[in-house]
């Protein structure tokens, strides 16, 4: 559940509470006269190819050739 913090009390804290949104994530919705007017969430690293498919490098096995055309099984019957 996302927390809230009015647009005073953010400008005179907001070091300390981003340090704390960095360190245990979540989201911080800033209010104007209680309104929500502001969403801050912590960015989450993105994931690189390799190490999304580093432990596959060398172990994929094709069984064919992948280069190989399969318009005709796209074809009406």
């Amino acid at each position: 559940m996302a927390s809230t913090i009015s647009k005073s009390k953010l400008k005179a804290r907001m070091l300390e509470v981003f340090r704390q949104l960095e360190k245990d994530g979540g989201e911080l919705i800033v209010t104007d006269h209680d309104k929500p007017v502001l969403k801050i969430v912590r960015l989450k690293n993105q994931a690189t190819i390799k190490m999304l498919f580093g432990d596959l490098q060398g172990r994929v096995v094709y069984h064919e050739n992948i280069n190989t055309s399969t318009l005709s099984e796209w074809d009406e019957v």
